[in-house]
């Protein structure tokens, strides 16, 4: 718990550091604790040290965690790992924002749930900015038009987009990555699609996050800096 304390002390200042160096305020930035593999004490923990936003990377840990936690009034849950389709029923259950749209076919299994329950699921559309073989998201040169289909389908609220850049020992390497993703938001808000908001950029990581706020991300996926290394 004290190491916890002191971990999410250190990862608040960082980023309020980052923020005011590319003159923002820190309160625009969202710290999103990463809890793969972090047991539930530890994330109850998490929770009663005032973490509001706890992100998952897959459905089955959260169906097992969850139940355990005491989430306050105002935490939010948040997918952001690779969804399969046919796990959307259980991840609209669990979570209060899907990060990983990333296809259409995801995008109207989404869209029929969300519908046959009458809610409308904030999403962020996954771009693979690097072009990296390994990752899941969608092409630069294709975002706008993927964010225009899929703010067709009924049930959907697209709220901004996010990305995963390539784990480098300098993040500065990564700032481009991080700066495309910035630009690619500002092309899709320009184009002002109805029920489009772009108001979220989800991007950085432990190993990034201040070059990512320096960008202009609004959320952060914090897990090693929080919780130490876990088993994968």
């Amino acid at each position: 718990m004290e190491n916890l304390t002191d971990n999410l002390a250190r990862v608040r200042e960082r980023v309020r550091r980052a923020a005011e160096r590319a003159g923002r305020s820190p309160e625009e930035v969202t710290i999103v604790a990463v809890t793969k593999g972090v047991d539930a004490p530890t994330v109850q923990a998490a929770l009663e040290l005032g973490v509001a936003d706890i992100g998952e990377n897959r459905v089955q840990e959260a169906r097992a965690k969850f139940p355990e936690l005491v989430f306050p009034p105002g935490a939010r849950r948040h997918m952001i790992g690779h969804l399969q389709s046919n796990k959307v029923r259980h991840a609209l259950q669990l979570f209060d924002m899907i990060h990983s749209l990333d296809r259409p076919s995801l995008g109207e299994a989404l869209s029929r749930r969300a519908t046959a329950l009458g809610v409308e699921v904030p999403v962020l559309v996954q771009v693979n900015v690097a072009g990296e073989a390994t990752k899941h998201g969608v092409a630069p040169e294709r975002v706008l038009d993927f964010v225009r289909e899929m703010a067709k389908l009924p049930g959907l609220r697209i709220e901004g987009l996010m990305t995963m850049a390539p784990f480098a020992e300098d993040p500065e390497t990564v700032r481009p990555v991080f700066r495309r993703l910035r630009e690619l938001r500002d092309q899709v808000a320009e184009a002002d699609i109805q029920g489009v908001h772009m108001h979220c950029l989800s991007m950085g990581m432990t190993n990034d996050f201040e070059v990512a706020v320096e960008e202009g991300s609004t959320m952060v996926r914090i897990g090693t800096a929080l919780f130490g290394k876990r088993t994968p």
